[in-house]
């Protein structure tokens, strides 16, 4: 199973890559324990994939997953909303049985 990217979120993450000054990388997706329903999601611009880590690709743009996050993310999907109210990345994760109102943790 794969990690999807919409092209918002693809955007989202090549503006970021700029901003970090970054020529090449991607986005290293991840999680660890902690927030309001047990885990949570930890995203950062990395240059270069680890070993052993997962690769997905849409839109132009990389996704680096550990093998140990990729057992909670696999199936996922990573959108960008925004509005004048509120901006961000949204997960939409089919492994997530309970989720927090601020979208950034969620509980198997």
């Amino acid at each position: 199973m794969s990690i999807t990217i919409t092209a918002a979120a693809a955007d989202k993450i090549k503006q970021g890559l700029l901003q970090e000054g970054l020529t090449r990388g991607g986005l290293r997706l991840g999680v660890r324990g902690g927030g309001c329903s047990g885990l949570s999601y930890v995203m950062r611009f990395e240059e270069e994939k680890k070993p052993g880590d997962r690769i997905f690709e849409d839109y132009g743009v990389q996704v680096f997953v550990d093998m140990k996050s990729y057992l909670f993310l696999k199936g996922m999907g990573l959108d960008w909303q925004g509005s004048m109210m509120q901006q961000g990345f949204t997960f939409v994760n089919p492994n997530a049985s309970r989720t927090c109102s601020c979208g950034q943790s969620f509980g198997i």
